[in-house]
């Protein structure tokens, strides 16, 4: 079953686009909402995910750029390790600092392996996390990353080109990771055509993600949803 996310960054994020959002969201069967970013600087956020929760079935999957953005309200949490880079407090330290809060809240928590993939230029995700993200190109690297998640037992693969992507994840390294490991991949960044994102699904991803072109024309919530309502037809139902 494909499934498709759409990513709401506070800081870009009114209350009338909310609306706007929303109403596509209904009716053309979004699947979560997923709500952060990687610098969040309206303190908004608990506002937009009440006021979601108040008007909306879909549920809401917090995408925490730290361990700040805890709120109880969301109906659970991806708990990101950025496997893909080398910095120590992407990877576990965050992490510590967050653990009682976490534990105190009662969200749900998705332990996800986080995997930046170079997308032509620079994304704020790259530059805060001050980690070099695996080459456009390189597969092999992204498939043995996500394998090694794999066994320490993360739950769910998340390759993200970043906000602002030149060009999405490659085909060819979503299928690398896919034949590479057996848990849910998660697909996003630089998905702004239905033809990337039909390739994006053919190739393995499980959940596609957009979030920065809806921001720019929110109906592309409806066409990226044919494509994966022609995919789950002609997919046997989970």
């Amino acid at each position: 079953m494909k499934r498709l996310a759409v990513l709401l960054d506070p800081d870009h994020l009114t209350v009338a686009r909310c609306q706007e959002i929303l109403a596509l969201s209904h009716r053309h069967e979004v699947d979560f909402f997923f709500m952060g970013g990687s610098l969040i600087s309206n303190p908004d956020q608990a506002s937009f995910v009440s006021y979601i929760k108040q008007h909306s079935s879909i549920p809401v999957i917090l995408f925490p750029s730290s361990g700040l953005y805890i709120d109880a309200q969301a109906d659970g949490m991806l708990l990101l390790s950025l496997i893909s880079g080398r910095n120590p407090d992407f990877l576990i330290g965050q992490h510590v600092a967050a653990a009682p809060l976490l534990k105190k809240s009662g969200l749900p928590l998705y332990p996800t392996g986080y995997m930046l993939i170079d997308s032509g230029r620079q994304t704020t995700a790259s530059y805060m996390s001050g980690t070099t993200p695996i080459p456009h190109d390189k597969p092999s690297i992204a498939a043995c990353t996500a394998m090694a998640g794999e066994m320490l037992g993360l739950r769910y693969m998340y390759l993200d080109g970043g906000s602002g992507a030149m060009y999405p994840v490659s085909p060819a390294m979503i299928q690398a990771v896919r034949q590479a490991i057996s848990l849910p991949i998660i697909v996003g960044g630089g998905v702004n055509t239905t033809e990337k994102a039909e390739a994006a699904w053919k190739a393995g991803a499980d959940i596609l993600v957009v979030g920065n072109h809806i921001e720019k024309s929110p109906q592309f919530i409806s066409e990226v949803s044919e494509v994966k309502q022609r995919f789950n037809v002609a997919l046997p139902q989970d």
